[in-house]
């Protein structure tokens, strides 16, 4: 009896790309988390002692803007056609949309999404940075 060959991946998208986008993702999630840990998200305070309303102290007093998930944007925008559909199926791999077996049928699936939006419809998956792990554990690279 013959033992099944195991299947070697040969990825378009590099997996240190994934994992960055894993880890950029994983940010992402983490500062919206915070935002709505004390069930206080977006209120606010008026202070009563504040004698000028248009008082300011510059820069200081400008938001800090999120630039991880604009990085996660154009990582994704700079893929190729091959590792936009090879990203979306690991995470439908990961998440377990398809099984590793599928892999053909998942990329094939991730190509037909086209290429519009796809970075916000990736971090619309609650658990992304898991689930691209995940993708890649069950391909088995490390």
């Amino acid at each position: 009896m013959q033992k099944p060959v195991e299947r070697e991946w040969d990825l378009t998208i590099d997996p240190e790309t994934v994992r960055l986008l894993a880890e950029k993702a994983r940010a992402i999630s983490a500062a919206i988390n915070e935002d709505y840990d004390d069930g206080k998200e977006h209120e606010v305070e008026i202070d009563g002692d504040a004698h000028d309303p248009h008082h300011h102290d510059g820069l200081a007093e400008e938001e800090s803007k999120d630039l991880t998930r604009e990085e996660f944007r154009e990582l994704v925008i700079d893929l190729n056609v091959d590792e936009t559909a090879e990203l979306i199926a690991l995470a439908w791999i990961g998440r377990g949309d398809f099984e590793v077996g599928e892999w053909d049928d998942a990329v094939s699936d991730a190509r037909q999404r086209g290429r519009k939006r796809i970075a916000s419809y990736l971090l619309g998956m609650p658990m992304l940075a898991d689930w691209l792990e995940d993708g890649l554990e069950a391909l088995g690279i490390d």
